[in-house]
């Protein structure tokens, strides 16, 4: 089986799966600003094998694993690897799921969520919780496996309420999974606080010793592209996950640009919104856009009025009809 983690040529950056954010729409978005060889892998938003499972949710849940034929030419243009990331807590379900998805779609992997943090998540036993249900981590992990033939890397965190980076790793390194990517927080400090890459360095030290074949990658409070190399040479980790980041800077993988217009950023806002619009309307609720029209207006004057303005608005012919106004 071929394991594209270990041909990718580093500095290797990702852009980290995130509910109502990495959908086809906007890691389309992402890729076509960034610059070529500065993004090489990007995930879909969290897919529940339990939804996939189910014969009347499927249709609901597979919209997380939709990939537009736009986005499908960039992919193929830029060389970057796409990802469709799952949860839920019964190996045999994962194991059926790894299969459908493998027969059904055109994914280069299959990544475990295993650090969500989410507390309604964590209840069921599935994501962050199963750092503290290590054997049923480890049999997730081989379930999946033997369902594809597509490499399955497990994305997590350091522990439940404290560090416990050593133990963990170790566990999921003893089913060989094709990647590891460790997010530097407990479940228990959600996003907050600072994110740790001395666990993540420690855990780089441990793969060495026992696995070194094994790709690993860190994840935690990555802004800048400059500020992911300093991680790289920090901790040795392969590569670098980027999540909120990108909210902080969408051009994040295009380090060089770093004017970038007002014009730019209204362009870029209203391509994303024709993009949202036709993919995903009338399904998908509008209002989720807002969140993305934050990240493009900001670092010019009146900014802040345009944003708020853009929360008023209530649907795509108002945001089309506001910047005729405006511009």
């Amino acid at each position: 089986m071929s394991n594209f983690w270990n041909e990718l040529k580093g500095p290797v950056f990702s852009l980290a799966p995130m509910e109502d954010v990495t959908d086809t729409v906007f890691r389309e978005i992402v890729m076509g600003m960034a610059a070529p060889g500065r993004l090489h892998v990007v995930f879909t938003e969290f897919t529940s094998v339990e939804g996939m499972n189910h014969p009347v949710g499927r249709e609901r849940v597979s919209e997380r694993l939709i990939v537009n034929d736009s986005e499908r030419e960039l992919l193929k243009k830029l060389n970057i690897k796409l990802v469709a990331q799952i949860w839920g807590r019964d190996p045999e379900i994962y194991h059926n799921i790894a299969r459908y998805i493998t027969e059904n779609y055109d994914f280069d992997g299959i990544d475990i969520n295993m650090g969500c943090p989410v507390k309604k998540v964590f209840k069921i036993g599935a994501c962050s919780a199963l750092i503290g249900d290590p054997q049923r981590a480890r049999e997730i992990v081989l379930a999946t496996k033997e369902g594809t033939s597509l490499p399955v890397s497990v994305k997590t965190r350091t522990g439940i309420k404290e560090h416990i980076t050593e133990n963990w790793i170790g566990n999921l390194l003893e089913v060989d999974p094709a990647a590891i990517i460790l997010h530097g927080r407990t479940q228990r400090m959600q996003s907050e606080g600072e994110a740790s890459w001395d666990e993540i360095a420690k855990a780089v030290q441990l793969k060495n010793s026992l696995k070194p074949h094994i790709p690993f990658h860190g994840n935690g409070d990555v802004f800048s592209y400059e500020q992911g190399l300093d991680r790289i040479r920090e901790t040795g980790v392969d590569g670098v996950m980027v999540g909120r980041g990108i909210f902080q800077n969408p051009w994040f993988f295009n380090p060089e640009k770093t004017d970038i217009s007002k014009d730019e950023r209204i362009e870029k806002l209203l391509e994303h919104t024709r993009l949202f619009e036709s993919t995903w309307s009338p399904d998908k609720n509008f209002n989720i856009l807002k969140r993305f029209y934050k990240i493009y207006l900001n670092s010019f004057p009146g900014a802040a009025k345009m944003r708020a303005d853009l929360m008023e608005v209530k649907d795509y012919s108002e945001v089309y009809s506001y910047f005729n106004t405006v511009m």
